[in-house]
């Protein structure tokens, strides 16, 4: 009889393990754990009481047997960043909730942005005007009789506007009227029977840091292209390339590049909360830092713009002189950065408010203008601080006719304040 030798044994016995763990793991008697980022066909957690969450199909071709969206849980219970909630759509394809959202308000409103051109006029070597191309930007349409909202940089000086629509068709526009002050402006074309698809204005008061937005524009020519990001920041102060003031601007970081001027910026329920309108760039293209005009301004605005081609404002009645070194060194004036007033005009606010103008004996030349030295000099205009002409139409931006603001300003080296109702703005004095 043969014998074996005991490693001989060992190594029989060890095989024969082998065999039987390959023969149960072949059975699905045994599971072996699958790592994180591992492909499998199920996938299970635990959550920190120790119970197992129901295994989730992670392929595309699957679907739950109960038609209930599929979830990976976090050991929390959140989602995860795995992909959160995955909805199945026709072609089998699944989508994370943050995709369907983007989705479903990309295919609900980017009808409603429009692509707008214009043509300005310049002058040849023999002065004769020629038209030229001017700037391009985004608009949102409004209302279904063809009024789209943009900004005043985009139609800025143009005879001529070509609105394209989401189905390529090109139509002439026609300025309604601007508030520069705001740069918003409004465009009417004729829908010759289209049926429009509007956005909806929904409202800048109640937005959060932090918060998901959607941008829709024509970026570089790229007609409604959607970029997604949240909001940075509120309430920003942003001067613009003329010095005037546009005030609590929100600030995102979702892509806005040449193009997005004038388009929308949408929260989640595809609601417009501001007009994309500038962008911070030292290379002029996005690095993250876009700006747009609350909504709530434009609710504000819109309406008269509509009704009258521009904004009534209040204002004070007053010929101002914004201050600048010479004038200040010259004249000893005790603060160097404000407003002088150097006319006051007869019967108007300011005069009845007792804010006092210069003096026809102290009146000086400087370069074509004349200014009259000795009068108040404004520093500050309903709760505004103003040491520039830019910053008194900021001040009186949200004021009407009407409505009463007290100005501080000094006399000599005294600081006084004074309460003056505003009149219209008269047509000279309109922002240009």
């Amino acid at each position: 009889m043969r014998r074996y030798s005991s490693l001989q044994t060992l190594l029989f016995a060890a095989l024969c393990t082998v065999l039987i763990f390959l023969f149960a793991l072949g059975f699905g008697w045994i599971r072996l754990p699958l790592q994180d980022g591992a492909v499998g066909n199920q996938i299970s957690s635990n959550t920190n009481d120790g119970k197992q969450t129901n295994p989730v199909s992670t392929r595309g071709d699957e679907s739950s047997s109960s038609g209930k969206a599929l979830q990976f849980q976090s050991p929390e219970g959140d989602r995860s960043s795995m992909g959160g909630t995955f909805l199945p759509v026709n072609n089998g394809a699944r989508y994370t909730e943050d995709e369907q959202v983007n989705i479903r308000v990309y295919e609900q409103r980017n009808e409603g942005v429009v692509n707008i051109t214009t043509e300005v006029l310049a002058f040849n070597w023999f002065l004769e005007p020629v038209p030229r191309e001017g700037s391009t930007g985004s608009g949102s349409i409004i209302d279904p009789r063809g009024y789209v909202l943009t900004n005043h940089h985009v139609v800025e000086k143009a005879y001529k506007v070509q609105v394209a629509l989401a189905d390529g068709t090109q139509v002439e526009g026609e300025v309604v009227g601007a508030d520069p002050e705001n740069d918003l402006a409004v465009i009417k074309f004729d829908p010759k029977g289209r049926k429009l698809t509007t956005i909806p204005m929904g409202s800048s008061s109640n937005l959060k840091v932090g918060q998901r937005v959607l941008a829709i524009g024509n970026p570089f020519a790229f007609d409604r292209t959607l970029t997604t990001g949240i909001i940075s920041g509120l309430g920003r102060p942003i001067r613009t390339d003329k010095g005037l003031v546009i005030q609590n601007m929100i600030q995102t970081d979702a892509s806005i590049n040449p193009g997005n001027s004038g388009g929308p910026l949408l929260d989640t329920q595809g609601n417009m909360v501001g007009i994309n309108t500038m962008i911070y760039s030292p290379s002029g293209g996005s690095i993250g830092i876009g700006f747009a005009v609350p909504i709530d301004t434009a609710k504000r605005v819109v309406p008269e713009i509509i009704k009258y081609g521009k904004v009534m404002r209040g204002w004070i009645d007053i010929v101002p002189v914004q201050l600048f070194p010479a004038l200040v060194e010259y004249a000893k004036l005790p603060v160097d950065r404000g407003l002088l007033v150097s006319r006051v005009i007869p019967g108007g606010n300011a005069e009845k408010a007792g804010i006092k103008g210069g003096s026809r004996s102290e009146a000086v030349r400087y370069g074509n203008s004349i200014i009259y030295l000795g009068g108040d000099i404004i520093v500050e205009v309903d709760g505004t601080k103003v040491g520039s002409l830019a910053d008194l139409y900021a001040a009186l931006e949200d004021n009407k006719p009407g409505e009463t603001v007290v100005v501080v300003a000094y006399r000599g080296k005294t600081k006084r304040e004074f309460k003056v109702t505003l009149s219209q703005r008269p047509e000279k004095f309109q922002w240009e």
